[in-house]
């Protein structure tokens, strides 16, 4: 689907300050009167089931809190956010949403993506890199996924992972499917990388901001080298990218974790419209990822680097993507900014196997090696990510 729906769901996100998250706690206790659950009492519970039994809750790892408040409460925290203090920020929740355009199985040994970045025949495969991937969850009996190492995670109330939509399918064919599955040409990049497939996405294919913040939380406690997220929603010309989100992945990279995600698929450039990259990818320390198509030409889709804020960092193979779907039909061919990202995720994993990097490091390592394209820099940054 595109990202053509928006808006917020009514609850907001408490930036705490860095190493405050206890006695943000109880600043934010004070302000409001909002008593909020904490994700270290309750390891791998979603929102919706914290949300039950409390006012609002504490992504511990991230420093975050998500509440429901009123007028009042609000802006009591918007003067505190203002003043020194465990407050570091507040702002809405946005709703998101899995960024895909519908297209058209591909021939050969190999995807016309997987050539392109050059990972079919690559000596590292990913093993031992753990690649979460945030989305709508897994086809858990998918034939080309049995007896891989797979760990899994619902942040959807009322939904296990089992994926209802297909999106969360198809990407992490791509990030970690296999190089020789049962029928077809290879598609998988870090074909022998442990999975961990969060489910942040409802089978409807959105979700909010909460539900991903609490899947990444998820990913770093379980010592995720690489995040990927084939999900957001758009963004406005000048818009100020999420501080709640920034200052998140500046702690995930901290821990050791990359946060990859799809820039998204706003524009129509053959109309000459080109859309800003979406949220959360326009955070500066979130690799944001546009999409090239088989004669690596920009996507008419993809969204660009249209002002200070938010800019494409690299780009992946985006459309007529063949990877792993649910249910009887196996495969699926899918366009968008989504079928890039687990490219990039998947390619980050090669790297992190191969040089036992991390974090800033692992983010050099694919902006260094990537294949200069001509192109501006502004539609495709770095260039083509490439296997080691």
């Amino acid at each position: 689907m595109t990202t053509s729906e928006t808006g917020g769901t009514g609850r907001y996100l408490v930036l705490l300050e860095d190493d405050s998250t206890v006695v943000g706690t109880r600043e934010l206790n004070r302000l409001t009167g909002i008593r909020c659950a904490n994700t270290a009492d309750a390891a791998g519970a979603g929102p919706g089931e914290l949300f039950s039994s409390a006012g609002g809750i504490v992504l511990n790892q991230l420093g975050v809190a998500l509440i429901s408040a009123d007028d009042d409460q609000v802006a009591n925290l918007q003067r505190a956010a203002g003043e020194t203090g465990p407050i570091a920020g507040i702002e809405s929740e946005r709703r998101v949403f899995a960024i895909t355009e519908p297209a058209p199985p591909a021939e050969g040994e190999f995807t016309w993506g997987i050539q392109a970045v050059r990972s079919g025949n690559a000596q590292p495969t990913g093993r031992g890199v753990r690649v979460a991937v945030l989305d709508t969850g897994l086809d858990m009996q998918h034939p080309d996924f049995a007896g891989r190492d797979i760990v899994t995670g619902s942040f959807v109330e009322g939904q296990d992972v089992q994926d209802g939509h297909g999106h969360g399918t198809h990407v992490i064919g791509t990030a970690c499917g296999p190089r020789n599955p049962q029928s077809g040409p290879g598609y998988g990049v870090a074909s022998e990388a442990s999975i961990y497939a969060g489910k942040v996405l409802g089978d409807d294919g959105s979700g909010s901001d909460g539900g991903i913040l609490s899947g990444i939380e998820w990913a770093i406690s379980n010592g995720c080298g690489v995040v990927s997220m084939s999900l957001g929603s758009p963004t406005q010309p000048g818009q100020p990218y999420s501080e709640a989100f920034e200052r998140i992945a500046r702690r995930a990279m901290q821990r050791g974790t990359l946060i990859i995600a799809a820039a998204g698929n706003e524009s129509q450039r053959s109309t000459g419209v080109i859309a800003p990259v979406g949220h959360p990818a326009n955070c500066p320390s979130v690799m944001a990822v546009g999409a090239v198509d088989p004669q690596l030409r920009i996507a008419d889709f993809s969204s660009g680097t249209v002002d200070e804020i938010g800019q494409v960092d690299v780009v992946g193979p985006g459309v007529d993507v063949y990877s792993s779907w649910p249910g009887a039909e196996r495969y699926r061919k899918l366009s968008g900014t989504s079928m890039a990202t687990p490219h990039v995720a998947g390619i980050a994993a090669l790297h992190a196997q191969q040089h036992a990097e991390r974090a800033w490091g692992l983010w050099a390592r694919l902006t260094q090696s990537a294949r200069r394209l001509p192109l501006p820099s502004t539609d495709v940054g770095a260039g083509l990510v490439q296997a080691p």
